[in-house]
């Protein structure tokens, strides 16, 4: 966060502005997130006066530095902290000419895969009533498909995955569903195999799985347990909460059946951490409560939330003012992660967890996941899609695992949501680590991927100022805690 005197001249009488940044203040201290390179910077009293000195209209050089002077400093200091701030990436702008929006390049037609994630089934044995797959906002196209993957074309799928990572020294692989765990005996087959092929091509290969949990059993814990299997599970919080939208085809809910599973998944698996995932509903909304409740009561490692995705309007959406409960209990989770943090220890909430990952990486977005870039997902007919959540919907393919990707739709879908071509985000300082949104959101909500989750910017914007407040914080009083996060995770 230091920065970095330099000495090259300046133009003669250049006239400055403020580059694209965010101020923020954390423990007293002042920052400014620079949106060119999605960096974070600690201001001294020097940079902070020559920001303070700019009117929006721009000031010319001699003006900035005579205040400068007025202020205290020596003019050649005055002239040297100018030409430093020019030349960091834009913290100081050239006003001469209009703004001008600055994103990511697009990343080569050749990006190597990452991870692909196995829809082994499409099947499933709960009947949730948020399903985006089954429920009243699917796009999934499954009539006439394969409802179970085949052994041969999960097979393939890891040949192709370990062919198409190209010099990639590690892969990853996540097992979707339906319900994963339907299809248990194929999962098995193919953890077998992937490690098997991974070690004779020389990657290193893990793997993970989302489960609704009800089919959890001893061999199945230990399988997972001894090859190192992540696990997340979709549970939305106690007895009343699980039971309001995850139940049975026949209504019953769901709770019962899974807690003395988890129960014994949490005590047997040790090699992962296991994680719930939390989807918040109409009067599935107090977070703090759902918390409390899966990381102290049941014992999961990691618990995050995600609001439901949805149309404009169905019965389980979250109104504005239970968004702002929603937010205001982020908020009182990401207080307590900060004190955890503070005392070296982590706390559970991986919303915030995520975040301050991202921040530490210096994510800077083109798009906003690894979705047809690095990963892809595969439907259990074998098709390709951009990712999970875009399984068996014809519109939406781009390949098939046995005649590979589909260039020319990979491209256009990828040239559609790039940062650069969402207008709504090009004002927008939080864009490094939104990039927009979530594809099928977008399209969900807006009916195209390439479309910005612009009901969900104000949230977005205020979340990321509260996690740049925390990593600032920590950036200043115990930044080695700050080094768990350098390393960027498998997509998943």
């Amino acid at each position: 966060m230091n920065v970095i005197r330099h000495q090259d001249a300046l133009s003669a009488s250049p006239r400055y502005r403020r580059g694209e940044l965010h101020e923020f203040n954390a423990g007293g201290n002042d920052f400014i997130y620079l949106v060119s390179a999605g960096a974070i910077f600690a201001l001294d009293e020097a940079a902070r006066a020559v920001l303070t000195n700019m009117a929006d209209e721009g000031v010319e050089h001699g003006v900035l530095v005579a205040a400068l002077c007025a202020q205290g400093q020596q003019r050649q200091d005055a002239e040297d902290l100018i030409r430093e701030l020019v030349l960091v990436q834009g913290i100081v702008a050239d006003a001469s000419g209009a703004r001008q929006f600055t994103s990511p390049e697009a990343p080569p037609t050749d990006f190597p895969l990452q991870a692909l994630v196995l829809n082994i089934t499409s099947q499933c044995n709960l009947a949730c009533t948020y399903c985006y797959e089954f429920g009243s906002d699917k796009i999934a196209t499954p009539q006439g498909k394969p409802k179970f993957m085949t052994l041969q074309t999960a097979k393939t799928s890891i040949d192709f995955l370990l062919e198409q990572s190209a010099a990639r020294k590690a892969v990853h692989v996540t097992f979707f569903g339906g319900e994963t765990l339907m299809n248990f005996r194929l999962l098995r087959d193919v953890v077998l195999y992937a490690e098997s092929q991974a070690q004779q091509s020389g990657k290193a290969i893990t793997f993970s799985l989302t489960t609704n949990a009800t089919l959890l059993n001893d061999e199945i814990i230990d399988f997972l347990s001894d090859h190192h299997v992540g696990v997340t599970v979709s549970m939305d919080g106690p007895p009343d909460l699980q039971n309001k939208h995850r139940v049975f085809k026949n209504g019953k809910g769901s709770y019962d059946v899974i807690e003395p599973r988890l129960r014994k998944l949490i005590a047997r698996h040790k090699s992962r951490a296991i994680t719930a995932r939390v989807t918040l509903t109409d009067g599935v909304t107090d977070v703090v409560r759902i918390f409390r409740h899966l990381k102290d009561d049941l014992g999961f490692h990691e618990v995050g939330f995600a609001p439901v995705t949805s149309s404009e309007k169905q019965d389980y959406s979250i109104s504005d003012p239970d968004m702002n409960a929603v937010l205001r209990g982020f908020h009182d989770l990401a207080e307590e992660w900060l004190e955890y943090a503070l005392r070296g220890q982590m706390h559970g909430f991986s919303n915030v967890s995520e975040t301050i990952g991202e921040l530490t990486q210096g994510v800077n977005k083109s798009h906003p996941c690894g979705a047809g870039l690095g990963l892809l997902g595969v439907s259990p007919s074998g098709d390709l899609s951009p990712c999970h959540r875009f399984t068996d919907a014809d519109s939406h393919t781009l390949g098939n695992i046995n005649t590979g990707i589909d260039v020319e739709k990979r491209g256009d879908f990828l040239a559609r949501g790039h940062i650069g071509t969402k207008y709504d985000c090009q004002t927008c300082w939080a864009r490094p680590l939104c990039a927009g949104g979530c594809h099928h959101e977008a399209f969900v909500r807006y009916g195209d991927t390439g479309h910005a989750n612009l009901h969900y910017c104000d949230w977005i914007r205020e979340w990321t100022d509260t996690c740049l407040k925390i990593y600032g914080v920590l950036a200043i009083q115990k930044p080695e805690f700050l080094d768990r996060f350098a390393e960027r995770k498998p997509m998943t």
